[in-house]
């Protein structure tokens, strides 16, 4: 039986192979990374050495570096997407170690961020808001908004805790509050403080609902327990006196005298938030009980107004 080395000689032209590995090796040479790595570790490294490993050295050489050959994780090239090969002696041969790229470093820093916020029923957009992207033209309103965002945070970098009180954001429909909670939510991911987030009407209706299945209370205490909690929608809907005084109340209670800071957005000023907690879904006039509520948001959060125009319909 022909020996296989006979047969390949054969079958390939023997200066092809040889020009081809010594172009190979060659361009391999040249890559700046391998010349630095072997002049580093030049005392374990010889001819030997890079022959034996070439085929490591050629991966390490073809792959992308710091993402210079990739626009983002999806589009990376390497081998495992979101690491860069680097090289590192093993057994007396060039082997490589996959370690984060920078896209990848991006990505789970963007993840983790993600992770500090939980969002209850809230739209897609509103969690996605910024703070640089809050428009504070034509509207002194909105720079007092923002002033005294600024201040809150500007507290947690003085005192490094945070402040006892959230906001209290009202105005009329459509004027961007819900987008101001997400934005401050999202600063907050940034300084790694979790934020609940919930829109308060659709979180009533489950809470009802969570009476059958015996999870009300377990669902009460992840709200009411949040580093910082946000309200959204304060006051859109028809509140029972059981809404009102063992959610709302319970929740609220619990802030108030653990000094953790609530957000909230609603239509309604002050006054008129306490006139609709006063009239429940029944017609009940129960004004000692909607006070008491108030007295424990005015507590938590700090009134501003906002004003404008309706931006959902410009």
């Amino acid at each position: 039986m022909e020996r296989i080395g006979n047969a390949m000689k054969r079958v390939f032209n023997t200066s092809d192979l040889t020009a081809r590995y010594e172009q190979l090796r060659n361009e391999v040479m040249e890559s700046p990374g391998v010349q630095q790595f072997i002049t580093d570790h030049s005392d374990q490294i010889d001819k030997s050495v890079v022959d034996k490993s070439l085929g490591k050295l050629y991966e390490y050489t073809t792959a992308s570096h710091r993402c210079d050959k990739c626009p983002n994780i999806d589009g990376c090239v390497n081998v495992m997407k979101g690491f860069e090969p680097r090289l590192v002696l093993s057994q007396g041969f060039i082997d490589l170690d996959y370690i984060k790229c920078p896209n990848k470093l991006v990505d789970d820093e963007r993840r983790n961020i993600s992770s500090m916020i939980n969002s209850m029923y809230m739209p897609k957009d509103v969690m996605e808001a910024r703070l640089n992207n809050l428009d504070l033209e034509h509207d002194d309103s909105r720079y007092i908004v923002a002033e005294v965002t600024a201040q809150f945070f500007a507290e947690i970098r003085d005192e490094e805790k945070l402040p006892e009180r959230g906001l209290y954001i009202h105005g009329p429909f459509g004027t961007g509050k819900s987008f101001i909670l997400g934005a401050i939510a999202n600063e907050l991911a940034n300084l790694r403080i979790r934020t609940v987030v919930v829109y308060l009407p659709e979180f009533l209706r489950e809470m009802k609902q969570s009476i059958q299945d015996q999870t009300l209370n377990e669902k009460i205490d992840f709200v009411k327990k949040a580093k910082v909690l946000m309200l959204d929608d304060f006051g859109a809907e028809s509140m029972s006196a059981w809404a009102r005084d063992e959610v709302i109340g319970t929740i609220l209670q619990y802030r108030m005298a653990e000094k953790l800071p609530t957000f909230f957005s609603s239509n309604f000023n002050y006054d008129e938030l306490q006139h609709h907690l006063t009239y429940t879904q029944r017609g009940e006039q129960e004004e000692v009980k909607a006070a008491r509520i108030m007295e424990r948001i005015k507590t938590v959060a700090k009134p501003v107004q906002l004003k404008g125009k309706n931006r959902r319909n410009m």
